[in-house]
């Protein structure tokens, strides 16, 4: 784990999947901090999620914001990725929507994470959320994406399909 950057893409998976069973927080972010900008496809950073997060979100969200203002893209991703799995439940705060809608770039896979977060977030904070489709305030590309994902949720209702249709930008 120390020599880096790997050269195989699956050594760079193996990397990350060890990384997220370190339980020791702060060992994991060093190992994190370390490893994300190596990191130059978004399965690596997808693929898991660190079992040490759910006990420190105090000390988690920090790091999340400054992963997400990251210029790296998949160092955005990731931290963008962590928010949706440990802050859309009961860590829930609406300003967590403006900071994933404020995050810049042209890259599909970051757009595309954009695009999953609003679409999670419609599932389960949806008139927060919804706020960010009917005012607007994403690029009509990841508008239209996180519509689309948002749609093809089983867990976003039928009347919510209708009415996401509705505020498609054409």
């Amino acid at each position: 784990m120390a020599e880096l950057p790997h050269k195989y893409f699956e050594e760079n998976l193996l990397h990350m999947f060890v990384i997220s069973l370190i339980k020791d927080f702060d060992e994991c972010i060093q190992y994190l901090d370390k490893f994300l900008s190596f990191v130059d496809c978004w399965p690596v950073t997808d693929q898991s999620t660190p079992k040490s997060f759910k006990r420190h979100h105090n000390k988690l969200l920090p790091k999340i914001k400054e992963w997400i203002k990251s210029e790296h893209i998949y160092t955005a991703r990731f931290g963008i990725r962590m928010l949706m799995n440990e802050f859309l439940d009961y860590d829930f705060n609406e300003e967590y929507l403006e900071m994933v809608a404020n995050k810049k770039g042209d890259d599909y896979y970051l757009k595309m994470m954009i695009s999953w977060y609003f679409a999670t977030a419609l599932a389960k904070q949806f008139d927060s959320a919804i706020i960010y489709l009917e005012n607007k305030k994403l690029d009509q590309w990841t508008h239209n994406k996180t519509i689309q994902k948002a749609i093809e949720s089983f867990r976003i209702t039928k009347e919510q399909k209708i009415y996401l249709i509705s505020l498609k930008c054409i």
